[in-house]
């Protein structure tokens, strides 16, 4: 991997595309829950927001749609292994996850001792995997799974 070059000018910037089967449920979880908010709106099924430090692009996709004419893919809003996800940095762990679950999200697992942070593994209503990872925490030991 390369060093950065601070006398560089001019790299690349990232946004972060999350599809989901119905645009306005995808703005409701992840509003709610994050605080992600609506900038734009290009297209009926796509939304872009503001996910603080970085950019979101929502897209309202149907499920058994392929993502590529190249792949035999297609998209599934089961629960699937996500190999690419996000990590959300939140300041109150608990929190967080309450409206993960009131949003009708999973918290599949949750490490709160075993790392330099505490950090549950959850997925979205649509099947997308992430992570929120909390402030360093004084509890003791615990694992805990849906």
């Amino acid at each position: 991997m390369a060093r950065r070059n601070p006398s560089e000018d001019v790299r690349p910037s990232v946004h972060v595309s999350i599809d989901v089967p119905d645009l306005e449920a995808g703005l409701q979880f992840y509003g709610t829950v994050f605080g992600f908010v609506e900038d734009a709106r290009p297209f009926p099924t796509m939304a872009i927001l503001d996910a603080n430090n970085v950019t979101v692009c929502m897209h309202e996709k149907a499920p058994r749609t392929k993502s590529s004419p190249s792949g035999e893919d297609v998209r599934r809003y089961e629960r699937h292994w996500t190999p690419v996800h996000i990590d959300v940095h939140v300041r109150d762990l608990d929190a967080v996850l309450a409206k993960v679950r009131a949003e009708g999200g999973s918290i599949e697992q949750e490490f709160r001792t075993q790392g330099p942070k505490p950090v549950a593994f959850c997925s979205d209503p649509f099947g997308n995997g992430f992570c929120v990872i909390g402030e360093r925490t004084s509890r003791g030991p615990s694992v805990a799974t849906e």
